[in-house]
């Protein structure tokens, strides 16, 4: 018992020190759309934060807590999402149509969360009404507190690297009006690739290319996301390798590396030692799944340019993986795994939370098509499509125990409908039970699926159809752990998750059209103890809407005051 007694107190000391060594960061975005960034050189609105594009990089330590007060000075409802940021017990902050009335025209709100136990590298977009394809995007540092060690010496320099494709053509509300229609919905790709908001070296539509200045000698940190609408990408750079280290707030095993597939909302970083010559060299994003040369602007080019360089890049770009090798995109997806020995946000290594030993108490298996419902395209999870309600699930949950917005439960977990409809998807997540969700893809493009709220454990890849007997391929040994996954065309990719984190959860599409035109759902993760230490009551500043908008409810719980 004396034993038990001092394990309690070590821990409660811990958590008072992380909480008196975490900051509180105040930061003020003025959101507007600007017609004259022109990252390419066509007439189209682009969101930007404070005048940029992309936005400010967030730059927290764990367990701080960031404050952002968001002025929409655009024309429409607005909404942030922090992607791959946890939210823990407080899913008020999460930015998604199901969590939060959306910021009206000429209004503020200000979001409050903690980067609780987590470090890494992750991004913020604008998660409603197709906005994304305007930019509004930027990147998520969340770096280590003093007392954990980081696996690999400090690098000279770090760098965000935000890569996308991009509609040069014409603005995301036009395009967004053509959704009703398969030619778009379906078959219509971005027309570019940017690096950090700039078109690719000698592209006559780029008014400038990224460049990132390194010293001979020196080794690099680049953080590297997809920031993209719909397309995975290959990253390389010239006559340089890249050691692999971390991957959405887990550290991996370190594996050297020519190129590295990064897929749509996924986060990476890569060490990168400027070894060679003094001279400028290519650093490349080419488009998996589609030809190249067929597809010449949505190959992404930017320079690393060694601090002596007397030269200009030139010469042929260097070539990559074949972008129709799934085999090869698969097995290195399967060759990323978790440090074990590492620390992360927390003191103890990573590996002493494994899933090796788990007992399941759900299985999800989600297969991805598409559908015509009530004559118009739609995509599909298991023959449902997202019906977008006006009143958030977080809201109706906490007030009416969801009743008049959504029924619990009526959404297929492991089966598909037999026919194509809409519905308000929310299924139960067990609270402390283990989930694996197997993500099927029937579709022609490469998909990847994302868990607000959690890190989940990728245990498996497979082509084909997925059965009970495909859990014999699973990696239940060293899985790293993500927020964002791909899935191969006409395969599989299963996942584990650890539910202790009571909230409503979106569990969504990365592809933009996918997700706005119906590929989601939302986890409920319920606790019924309702000591706030369990979940966070809503914040003192919630936003009313839908339901709620003429006759708001009684008053909600007191304001979290930003302490644990």
């Amino acid at each position: 018992m004396a034993y038990t007694g001092l394990i309690k107190c070590a821990i409660l000391v811990l958590a008072l020190v992380a909480r008196a060594n975490a900051i509180h960061i105040y930061l003020d975005w003025d959101v507007t759309l600007d017609s004259t960034i022109k990252p390419v050189s066509m007439d189209q609105p682009v969101i930007t934060i404070n005048g940029k594009f992309p936005g400010p990089l967030i730059n927290a330590t764990t367990n701080d807590f960031v404050h952002v007060n968001v002025f929409n000075n655009m024309d429409e409802p607005l909404l942030f999402t922090w992607n791959g940021i946890q939210q823990r017990l407080n899913s008020w902050q999460d930015g998604v149509s199901g969590t939060n009335c959306p910021i009206l025209p000429g209004t503020n709100w200000t979001y409050v969360f903690q980067t609780k136990d987590q470090i890494g590298s992750f991004f913020y977009f604008p998660s409603i009404n197709f906005h994304k394809a305007a930019g509004g995007f930027g990147a998520i540092r969340v770096i280590n507190r003093n007392v954990i060690a980081v696996p690999f010496p400090a690098p000279e320099a770090e760098f965000d690297l935000l890569i996308g494709d991009w509609y040069s053509y014409d603005s995301y509300k036009t395009i967004r009006s053509q959704m009703d229609t398969s030619e778009t919905a379906y078959h219509i790709y971005p027309d570019i690739m940017l690096m950090n908001g700039k078109g690719p070296l000698d592209n006559a539509m780029s008014k400038d290319y990224e460049s990132f200045t390194v010293t001979q000698g020196k080794t690099y940190r680049l953080r590297i996301s997809n920031v993209g609408n719909a397309v995975s990408f290959n990253f390389r750079i010239q006559n340089h390798q890249m050691v692999l280290v971390e991957t959405e707030g887990s550290y991996t095993n370190q594996i050297t590396l020519d190129s590295l597939d990064v897929h749509v909302g996924q986060s990476y970083s890569v060490l990168v030692t400027a070894n060679q010559d003094e001279a400028d060299y290519y650093m490349v994003a080419s488009p998996k799944l589609l030809n190249n040369s067929d597809f010449s602007s949505l190959v992404g080019i930017g320079v690393l340019h060694y601090s002596n360089s007397v030269s200009t890049v030139g010469g042929p770009l260097p070539e990559g993986p074949d972008p129709f090798d799934v085999d090869f995109s698969m097995n290195q997806a399967r060759s990323i795994r978790w440090n074990l020995t590492a620390g992360a946000a927390r003191p103890n290594p990573q590996g002493s939370f494994n899933v090796s030993n788990v007992t399941l108490s759900q299985t999800f298996v989600l297969e991805s098509t598409v559908a015509q419902i009530h004559n118009l395209p739609r995509y599909v999870v298991n023959n449902v499509s997202y019906d977008t309600v006006t009143t958030p699930l977080k809201l109706a949950d906490h007030f009416v125990n969801g009743s008049g917005v959504y029924q619990l439960d009526t959404f297929p977990v492991k089966s598909v409908n037999p026919d194509a409809a809409y519905g308000v998807s929310v299924v139960t997540g067990i609270h402390k039970g283990w989930i694996e969700i197997v993500f099927k893809n029937n579709l022609a493009a490469l998909d990847s699926w994302h868990f607000d709220g959690f890190g989940f454990f990728v245990v498996g890849f497979g082509s084909g159809d997925w059965t009970t007997e495909s859990r014999s391929t699973y990696n239940l040994y060293n899985p790293v752990v993500r927020s964002t996954v791909q899935v191969y065309p006409g395969a599989w990719t299963a996942v584990y998750a650890f539910l202790d984190n009571p909230g409503m959860w979106n569990l969504r599409s990365q592809l933009l059209k996918h997700w706005y035109l119906g590929q989601e759902l939302y986890v409920r993760v319920f606790d019924a103890d309702p000591d706030p230490a369990k979940e966070r009551p809503p914040p003192d500043n919630l936003l009313l809407c839908g339901i709620f908008s003429d006759s708001p409810p009684a008053p909600a719980p007191g304001p979290w005051t930003g302490e644990w």
